[in-house]
Formats: structure tokens, C-alpha cells, sequence
């Protein structure tokens, strides 16, 4: 083991800090910076950057909890469909090149980029049906209470589509680390008009148990690689694990002090930038 690895404590902090603020995958960031500043190979990058994030987003867990912003049974709903195709994706990714891979995230977060450049404020109902958009009916009415007693009440609706995109998500968490925070966030504010605190608390428990079903996965075949695979693993968790459980208690305050807007676009252009260098170690890279 080594202490090669110190300047990530600080960026973990950072990275999981934004990362339960917008509920979406801490890995997002931690796998290309593994890839592209470590030199690891993908499968190894993902692996231990889920590692990663399981800690980060447990501590977010814990303090969207305190606030009492999750929707539980939204929670398990997602999370049903979520962790079985995360250990589907875990199980392919040890088939599939390096290459491959790094294309995959690459083209990957462009998609979440586009999607989150692109997102607008909640509309009503009357607007989006004046350009020919198909709007449904809510279908459950949700209440939640938080911890300073503000009632943020909202419909759950698209159930079934809101499970479609959370098993697509959780295929992405196995293969590529990420995808299912970021899926999660369309379904649940752009399509059903979930407020943002909820959405964020809603998702980071989501993935938090599908990082953990797909990690788990990952660690297994860790210990099929040799030894200094284990070592190297071993001395870069020593510095992010500490580092998201810090980050991870910052973020609920990001999300109640950050506009959806400004975030979301935020973490667009990033994931261009990301997906771009992603892409390019690949067809540049020699």
C-alpha cells in the first residue's frame, strides 16, 4: 500500500459533495479521473471508483435522511429493478475491451450533457400541451415533511417508465460506473415534475444500493487480478473513502442553495468537457 494517492482526499470531498447535491453518481467523475489521470484500466477504474461511492453516498444517505427529504417507497421502488441489472452489467463488463469502455462512458456523459444543457424550468401543463407534448395524468399523490417542517407535496407519475429508465440506469452503474443518478433525474423532474430536493434524496439512495450491488461485483473479480491490482486499489480508497464520507455531508446544502437550473447546466458543460477528454484518450491517445 501506498500514500501515492493523497491529493485525492481533496478531490473526493468536492466530487461528492456535488455529486449528492445533484443526486447524481459520484463514479461520473471518479471513473475518467482514474482512467485518464491514474492511467488505470477501465474495468479497474470502475470498479474502484463505485467502491468509492458506495461511502459517499451512504454518508449522503444519512444526511438527506436527517433532513427528511426521501420519498422511501419511491426509493424502493427504483432500487427493485435497479440492483439486478447492475450485477448483469458488473458480470458483462469483464468481456468487453478497455476501448470499448472508455467509448461507452465517453458517448455516455455526452448524452447526460446534452440532456441536462437542454433542460428547462418546470412548465405548466397548458404550455407543454400547446406544443403537442404528451403529458400525463398524475397517478399517486406524495407527501413529504421535512425536518424543518416545510410540506413539499407532488405526483408520482410514469411509474412504469420511471423503472424502465432505473433498470436502464443500473445496466450503466455495472458496465460503465455510471447513468443511473443522471437517469434517474430526467425521469423523476423532467418527466414527472418532482421537485429537485426530493428527486436529489430520492436518487442518492437509489444509487447508493445499486453502487453496492455493483461493486460487490467488481471487488470479486479484484481478487482474481494479482496482487499489486489489490495494492493499488487499496492505497487509492484510503484517500477517497475518507474524503466522500466528508463530501457527502455537504451536499444536501448544495441542493437547498443552488437553483435546478444553474446545477444541472452546471454539471452539462463538465460532462461535455469530461466526455470529450474521455474520447479523445482514446482516438488521440495513441
Amino acid at each position: 500500500m501506498e500514500f501515492t494517492y493523497w491529493f485525492l482526499l481533496p478531490i473526493a470531498v468536492v466530487i461528492a459533495a456535488i455529486a449528492n447535491g445533484a443526486g447524481i453518481g459520484g463514479a461520473t467523475f471518479f471513473s475518467p479521473l482514474f482512467i485518464l489521470v491514474l492511467g488505470l484500466e477501465p474495468q479497474i477504474a470502475i470498479g474502484v471508483a463505485l467502491i468509492t461511492e458506495v461511502f459517499g453516498f451512504a454518508s449522503g444517505v444519512t444526511a438527506h435522511a436527517r433532513a427528511r427529504t426521501i420519498d422511501w417507497k419511491v426509493a424502493r421502488m427504483l432500487a427493485t429493478v435497479s440492483i439486478p441489472t447492475a450485477v448483469i452489467g458488473s458480470l458483462l463488463a469483464g468481456s468487453i475491451s478497455a476501448d470499448l469502455l472508455k467509448i461507452i462512458l465517453g458517448l455516455g456523459l455526452a448524452v447526460i450533457a446534452f440532456a441536462f444543457i437542454r433542460h428547462r424550468d418546470h412548465e405548466s401543463e397548458d404550455a407543454a400541451i400547446s406544443r403537442g407534448e404528451d403529458v400525463a395524468h398524475p397517478a399517486v399523490h406524495r407527501v413529504v415533511i421535512t425536518r424543518q417542517g416545510e410540506r413539499i407535496e407532488y405526483e408520482l407519475c410514469r411509474r412504469n417508465e420511471g423503472r424502465w429508465f432505473a433498470s436502464l440506469g443500473g445496466l450503466f452503474v455495472g458496465l460503465i460506473s455510471t447513468g443511473l443518478g443522471e437517469l434517474n433525474s430526467y425521469a423523476l423532474v423532467m418527466r414527472c415534475r418532482i421537485p429537485t430536493r426530493v428527486t436529489v434524496a430520492i436518487s442518492v439512495v437509489v444509487v447508493a444500493v445499486t453502487a453496492l450491488a455493483a461493486g460487490v461485483t467488481h471487488v470479486v473479480g479484484f481478487f482474481q487480478e494479482d496482487a499489486s491490482t489489490i495494492d493499488t486499489v487499496l492505497s487509492i480508497v484510503i484517500f477517497t473513502v475518507p474524503g466522500v464520507l466528508i463530501g457527502g455531508q455537504l451536499g444536501p446544502q448544495i441542493t437547498s442553495r443552488v437553483t435546478e437550473k444553474t446545477l444541472l447546466r452546471s454539471l452539462g458543460w463538465l460532462f461535455v468537457v469530461i466526455a470529450a477528454l474521455t474520447l479523445g484518450e482514446v482516438f488521440f491517445g495513441g
